[in-house]
């Protein structure tokens, strides 16, 4: 249970951060967006914008993971930003865009698993977090969510440009 909260407040949090991962909240889902989207143009760079739908994709999946494996990894090392978190290989991003999907889609799941589990204390701080700033563990579902909901938008405005 979390420290200083009712078995109640901790379960009404749990559920609250966990549907801001799952589900439409004041956003729409990545499920949503990706249902009907025109992966055959996935890759293309519409004019003006430094990014395509796939690199989008792949930075919100990578960025997910990195996520994970500071809150999991006891040999985690900090990726260079931005470059690290954007792909190296845009073509290549484009091709492996059902490989991008379900990869977030396992990482989510990961993550559902740490939120449910009732020995995550949400208040405390994440082993990593110990040296890097105090990060807790709701702090870093919470920056899941936001970042999520950040880029599903874009993909869904991409979608509707590409589909134009």
């Amino acid at each position: 249970m979390t420290t200083g909260l009712t078995p109640e407040a901790d379960a009404a949090l749990r559920a609250h951060v966990r549907a801001l991962l799952t589900q439409a909240q004041a956003h729409i889902t990545l499920d949503e967006v990706l249902d009907d989207f025109p992966t055959a143009r996935a890759g293309e760079r519409l004019p003006g914008l430094p990014y395509s739908a796939s690199e989008v994709l792949w930075h919100l999946r990578f960025t997910q993971r990195d996520i994970l494996n500071f809150i999991q990894d006891d040999d985690y090392a900090e990726v260079r930003w931005p470059q690290g978190y954007w792909p190296h290989d845009p073509a290549g991003a484009a091709r492996d865009w059902a490989a991008q999907v379900a990869a977030y889609r396992e990482d989510l799941r990961d993550l559902l698993t740490l939120l449910d589990d009732p020995a995550t204390d949400l208040l405390a701080v994440v082993p990593n977090g110990v040296n890097a700033g105090g990060q807790t563990w709701l702090r870093e579902f919470l920056l899941v969510a936001d970042h999520t909901a950040y880029h599903v938008g874009q993909l869904a405005l991409l979608g509707r440009l590409l589909r134009a």
